[in-house]
């Protein structure tokens, strides 16, 4: 058999172990012959626009089974630099100019790329461009700019929206849900987090955010429940997984959704497992953020001194290690995915760009949080969140040397220097470096230990019982 037959034979059954796929959640989801399984993104940043181009990717074709929809805001318009970027990257691939010439969608990038025109952010998503993400093109997606239409019937929704959106516009969703008989299912791909400081000093993750605002918002009988609502993480690069990189992520929550869904999101390069700790997995979605603003800093200052990169990590982690003992009875240990993930955070993405543009005087905190091409740099409202958090008195802990209690804030310099650099800004970029080279820094394991051996888990910060 030749080639491009065994080529054709592989495709025939990538389509058939697909279709097998779709058909089972289907069935998991009570659908009966003829009705679609309705999946729509929230939120059209640069990973949750490649999640839902994956997933169109994947089952797009079978259009009586299902529907994959994306929703943004609309409005957006697309600057005159923008528009003649992305018209260079059309150009550059011949099978993205045909396409857009077969669908008569060519012009109107020319247009914009002299001035003649305006094009929107969600106008360019339905040909596979992504604002944040230009460089990537995708393929082509249904886009819908109306919240209610995007959600009403939808069976999963993937939560793709900045932490600091998350709570708003699913309280609106929620208003649109109120008749449903079944709850739909909630796959949350936000990493950053809230802090609450009444009645009690609390953090909020973007499930809880989500489980508040439907909770407060549906009715009883629709209201969704917390088996409903999970999160998805792992060492992933958007641009790179739509590239076909070879990476994985886990899906984390309750049993009853988790492992059909890891199943359904398993692609030959992106593997999917299923984990029950969301808790640890989603506190490490947002303090790896964090502290990756950290780690490029340092590689900006040092000249990519890798032995200044190795410190940093080895204080980092421990840091990581030591906060999520204070907000998990049981945490998953930092290693294998969990440390993988923060490893890639380090090395790459938006927030590590964040903190080596600003050590090299390239951008200014003036500018914000939200950077044009980039979108929300979730880690600074992330390092704030965490040391206010950890900064209050009624959550001292003893300190391992002095005889006297201290916040625990005060145990995690990095965290402390990030706030006085990013929130408070007090210090400059520098000083990431001084508080490494802090004689009275204590060896990491010291920290860890005290993670490890001392029960100080505080249920209250997560609100349990």
């Amino acid at each position: 058999m030749d080639g491009s037959s065994e080529g054709l034979n592989d495709s025939g059954n990538n389509l058939a172990v697909a279709e097998e796929k779709l058909d089972e959640l289907r069935r998991l989801l009570g659908k009966a012959e003829g009705d679609q399984l309705n999946i729509v993104g929230i939120g059209a940043g640069a990973w949750g626009s490649v999640f839902a181009a994956l997933l169109q990717n994947a089952y797009g074709q079978f259009r009586e089974k299902v529907q994959i929809r994306i929703w943004r805001r609309p409005g957006r318009s697309v600057d005159r630099s923008t528009a003649e970027h992305l018209f260079e990257v059309i150009n550059s691939r011949e099978d993205i100019l045909r396409r857009l010439i077969r669908r008569c969608a060519y012009l109107k990038y020319v247009e914009a790329r002299l001035g003649d025109r305006v094009l929107h952010a969600d106008e360019i998503l339905k040909d596979g461009f992504c604002l944040n993400m230009i460089d990537t093109p995708l393929c082509p997606m249904k886009v819908v700019t109306n919240l209610q239409e995007a959600v009403w019937d939808a069976d999963i929704v993937i939560n793709g929206l900045p932490s600091t959106e998350t709570r708003e516009v699913f309280e609106e969703i929620s208003r649109y849900w109120k008749e449903r008989r079944m709850s739909p299912i909630i796959i949350s791909l936000t990493k950053g987090i809230e802090a609450a400081l009444e009645p009690v000093p609390h953090i909020i993750t973007p499930t809880q955010m989500i489980r508040r605002a439907t909770s407060d918002c549906l009715s009883v009988a629709a209201e969704v429940p917390t088996e409903n609502i999970l999160y998805l993480g792992g060492p992933n690069i958007a641009s790179e997984i739509y590239n076909m990189e070879y990476a994985n992520a886990r899906i984390c929550g309750a049993e009853k959704w988790r492992k059909p869904l890891a199943q359904f999101l398993r692609q030959p390069h992106f593997i999917v497992w299923d984990n029950s700790d969301l808790v640890t997995h989603e506190v490490m979605g947002g303090l790896k953020n964090v502290y990756a603003i950290g780690a490029r800093m340092v590689a900006a200052l040092t000249n990519e001194s890798a032995t200044s990169k190795s410190v940093y990590f080895a204080h980092c982690t421990s840091e990581m290690i030591f906060i999520t003992h204070l907000l998990a009875e049981e945490p998953e240990k930092l290693s294998g995915p969990l440390l993988a993930d923060t490893y890639v955070t380090l090395l790459k993405g938006r927030n590590a760009w964040y903190g080596h543009m600003l050590a090299k005087g390239l951008i200014s905190l003036e500018m914000g949080d939200s950077i044009k091409g980039k979108g929300m740099i979730q880690g600074v409202s992330a390092v704030g969140a965490f040391y206010e958090l950890l900064s209050q008195a009624s959550l001292s802990i003893p300190h391992p040397e002095e005889n006297k209690p201290v916040a625990p804030a005060e145990l995690c310099p990095i965290l402390k220097t990030l706030y006085k650099i990013l929130i408070k800004r007090e210090l400059p970029s520098q000083a990431i470096l001084q508080t490494l080279r802090d004689e009275t820094m204590n060896d990491p394991r010291d920290r860890i230990e005290i993670a490890q051996s001392h029960a100080f888990y505080r249920p209250s910060l997560l609100r349990q019982p």
